[in-house]
């Protein structure tokens, strides 16, 4: 390899897990830190993951009807404040816009931390039936919230994000609608982003603000820690009731629409570096990569038909829809190599004069390095079904991380020397009380993750305080 490869720069995992993450958000050119504190520039390649996951994702939600809106930025602090319980739960990260131009503003008005506000605005102004029900809006936009400790992806002052709000005449479809939202984010984790999440409920502790019920999909990283995939909340009529948004029902009387509200954001990009990558930069699944396959002509310099073999090669992979580059630069082989090393390219294509001669390429997966000749006129499948099989092979690694270290654990103590020591997910019985759930984070260091939907059905003891359990829950400590 060249010695100007960027993969010399990226910290080892082993030795700062925490520094090899902010090396590869920034060497490969995902990110970079702004001039404002606390917020980043998603650079071209960021953002070209980010928009492979909406793409994907907004198919996904069109297919259950789904629409796109916008809600502007900005809300005024009289509606912010109608529930009580959203305001409480966002007020220490809300930005206040105070003047307009060179006049300060009578009211307040709030950067939105979340939009349930403005739509509960909204539809107090548009609906008036049940006939124009369920109404299933989704939004993609950036939010801010005034965190005081950021890291790109995983926390942020400003973060872009997808927040799905929808409105049900009853409260059995808005349920329904909660769990269909959990479910289309645990499917697009695995069949997407090949991560392996656990899907449960949150505690009450850990619920959103002014929701009746959370759900989560509940992720673990490759340094053994937590972190909260999406998250789809079932709300009841409370914001309904707060912000009077009425309709006509069958009987012609009036009644409170039932909510629900559903988001995921760019943190399943860090989700993706920490699941999947390794020493020498990203590892990206195939579905969500920029770039799917790079062509690398070798010694074009000494025989042109191998530069026009390269470039029908790549034209070839663009017609059946895999994202193809060409690399036919003058820098060396091994700078190539570390390039699209660092910026998980699932698949390297090499072609020179004997690979002319043979009929044949060589074709160098970036998930486990293994190398492959491939006849030139097999290219297409052969392609496909590696892409196929890199996302297979990462979502099976990912999984054996998650299976090998959750650990079913009885006491609190065994909890901790897990958490002090090795790292992973603790599963538990736990009585369901408040005073538990704090002792568990006191005396354990540990958070609730969530109580699984898939619950062992056997009885037991509290982790913590040794009385009757009420169900089983994960432990962790979190991003």
């Amino acid at each position: 390899m060249a010695q100007d490869k960027k993969v010399e720069q990226i910290t080892n995992m082993e030795d700062d897990f925490a520094q090899w993450y902010t090396d590869i958000c920034r060497k490969a050119e995902l990110v970079e830190y702004a001039s404002v504190k606390g917020f980043t520039i998603l650079r071209p390649y960021g953002y070209a993951i980010w928009e492979n996951i909406q793409r994907i994702m907004d198919g996904e939600f069109k297919k259950t009807g789904h629409e796109n809106v916008a809600m502007p930025v900005l809300i005024p602090e009289s509606l912010l404040k109608k529930e009580g319980e959203l305001v409480n739960g966002f007020a220490p990260e809300v930005a206040w816009v105070t003047m307009g131009g060179s006049e300060k503003l009578e009211e307040r008005l709030a950067f939105r931390p979340t939009s349930e506000t403005m739509f509960c605005d909204h539809w107090h102004n548009v609906l008036q039936t049940y006939r124009q029900l369920p109404m299933l809006y989704n939004q993609w936009c950036s939010v801010i919230r005034w965190e005081k400790t950021t890291r790109p992806f995983l926390r942020s002052r400003e973060f872009w994000w997808q927040e799905g709000h929808t409105i049900h005449e009853t409260a059995e479809e808005a349920r329904a609608e909660t769990e269909q939202q959990l479910k289309c984010y645990a499917d697009f984790f695995e069949n997407v982003l090949a991560i392996p999440v656990v899907p449960g409920r949150k505690t009450e502790k850990e619920k959103f603000a002014g929701a009746e019920a959370t759900y989560t999909v509940e992720c673990m990283m490759k340094d053994r820690k937590a972190l909260q995939g999406a998250t789809s909340h079932y709300f009841g009529d409370k914001f309904s009731r707060a912000y009077d948004v009425t309709f006509a029902g069958r009987d012609n009387k009036l009644q409170y629409p039932f909510q629900t509200s559903w988001g995921s954001t760019t943190r399943m990009i860090g989700a993706v570096i920490m699941t999947h990558g390794d020493n020498n930069g990203l590892v990206l699944p195939p579905r969500i990569a920029p770039v799917q396959a790079v062509v690398i002509p070798i010694a074009a310099h000494k025989k042109p038909e191998v530069a026009e073999a390269a470039k029908e090669l790549k034209a070839r992979l663009l017609a059946i829809d895999v994202r193809t580059k060409l690399d036919d630069s003058d820098q060396s082989m091994g700078w190539k190599c570390a390039e699209y090393e660092m910026r998980g390219v699932p698949l390297r294509i090499e072609i020179g004069p004997r690979d002319l001669e043979n009929g044949q390429c060589c074709i160098v997966r970036r998930d486990n390095g293994e190398k492959t000749f491939v006849a030139l006129d097999t290219l297409e499948s052969a392609v496909k079904e590696l892409l196929d099989r890199i996302h297979d092979n990462m979502l099976e690694r990912a999984r054996a991380n998650l299976e090998e270290n959750t650990f079913d654990l009885s006491t609190w103590e065994e909890v901790k020397e897990m958490a002090s020591g090795r790292g992973g997910f603790a599963r538990t019985k736990w009585c369901g009380s408040r005073e538990c759930e704090l002792g568990m984070k006191e005396k354990a260091g540990v958070s609730s993750r969530c109580m699984p939907l898939h619950q062992s059905g056997t009885k037991g003891k509290c982790v913590f305080c040794g009385k009757e359990a009420t169900t089983d829950i994960y432990w962790g400590v979190a991003y």
